[in-house]
């Protein structure tokens, strides 16, 4: 397998890093010392730059003003974002903008793609469902009349729904029984939000829907639409945790490299190095993973289970190893990793909210045993 990356990707990577240079991820209040939100919005600064730096529109064709990158390109900006605990709903929107391009008809990728690609206009996607544990698409109900779709039911957890224009949202719909997405506008009649706040202190929302009728041009009736969307947010969310993984472990081997005990630095102890040892592996398994992921979702390209089998692998190793990442970076730091003036208890609880996003690692493995169940193996 050759993980090596296209100019274009680094040209990605490069203008990402630059754009996030100057992000300080203690910004906003401490999620420790908030009660509520930490925030009204969204860093909408960082959004304009992103934007100026077409980062907003990787993955978009040249038509609607994007680079026509693909998910690898998407996930090593990802990566950079979380490093720095960008504040940006990046991944949602870049999703579900790329489901429109896929999925959606003329009329509405011509009204939402570019304006989404300059930053104009935000969109996020409806993924947790109704209680985290079963599939979104089951949360909501999607009856077609006449030239509209009408929507019934509750999602909940969902990023940035107070500030997005657009909600994607995954629904079963009552004629062929299968996943339909709809693009719910914010304010529709029928559609009513309630404030939910994340461990990380950022603002979600508890969106309901109520014989909500949406314009048949805003809905997404393929076959597989959602699940190719849903296996795009997954695999961003291991590039997320991939990269505050990496940050952690950077921040804990600066201070145990400073901290001194008996006369010499905490990092020279065997216990130490041993479990930090530890913890690289588990970046560099969750390196591969992702990369594995990224390309099969990428490309198309055939294995022996079908694409989702790879990203679920990827969300078990993102799953465990951001956890056990932090959880070593905490103990490592001793009382100063918990100083609410220091930066690591939000990277805790940063990834605590990745850990379980779309899953955690259980629900994967659950859905891997499926899937070799029914694609033996040999």
């Amino acid at each position: 397998m050759d993980f090596s990356f296209s100019e274009e990707q680094q040209a990605a990577v490069e203008a990402a890093k630059a754009v996030f240079a100057g992000v300080a991820p203690d910004s906003v209040p401490s999620p420790a010392l908030t009660g509520g939100a930490v925030a009204d919005d969204f860093d909408r600064a960082l959004w304009a730059r992103l934007a100026d730096a077409d980062l907003l529109g990787l993955l978009l064709d040249a038509r609607h003003g994007g680079a026509g990158l693909d998910a690898v390109a998407l996930c090593l900006v990802l990566r950079e974002a979380a490093k720095v605990l960008a504040r940006v709903p990046l991944l949602e929107s870049t999703a579900a903008a790329v489901a429109v391009q896929a999925h959606g008809g003329e009329e509405v990728r011509d009204e939402l793609l570019g304006r989404a690609g300059r930053g104009e206009l935000v969109l996020t996607v409806a993924a947790h469902g109704r209680t985290g544990h079963d599939g979104a698409e089951l949360a909501v109900t999607a009856g077609r009349e006449g030239d509209a779709w009408v929507l019934d039911g509750m999602q909940t957890a969902v990023p940035w729904a107070q500030s997005a224009d657009f909600v994607l949202v995954p629904a079963l719909s009552t004629g062929p029984g299968r996943a339909v997405l709809a693009l719910v506008p914010r304010g529709h009649p029928g559609v009513r939000l309630a404030d939910q706040v994340s461990t990380t202190g950022e603002a979600l929302g508890e969106l309901h829907l109520e014989s909500a009728r949406i314009p048949d041009r805003y809905v997404l009736d393929t076959d597989g639409a959602w699940e190719e969307l849903r296996d795009l947010l997954t695999t961003g969310t291991c590039a997320l945790a991939l990269g505050l993984g990496e940050r952690v472990l950077a921040m804990t081997s600066e201070y145990t490299g400073k901290r001194e005990q008996f006369g010499f630095p905490v990092a020279t102890f065997q216990a130490v190095a041993v479990q930090s040892a530890d913890r690289y592996i588990d970046l560099r398994a969750m390196e591969a993973t992702l990369w594995q992921a990224a390309w099969r979702i990428s490309t198309g390209a055939g294995g022996a289970l079908p694409a989702s089998g790879d990203v679920a692998v990827a969300k078990i190793w993102a799953s465990e190893g951001v956890r056990r990442v932090v959880q070593t970076a905490q103990h490592l730091h001793g009382g100063f990793g918990a100083d609410t003036e220091y930066a690591l208890h939000r990277y805790h609880a940063w990834a605590k909210h990745l850990e379980l996003a779309l899953g955690p690692a259980a629900a994967h493995e659950e859905y891997l045993g499926d899937l070799l169940a029914a694609h033996p193996l040999g």
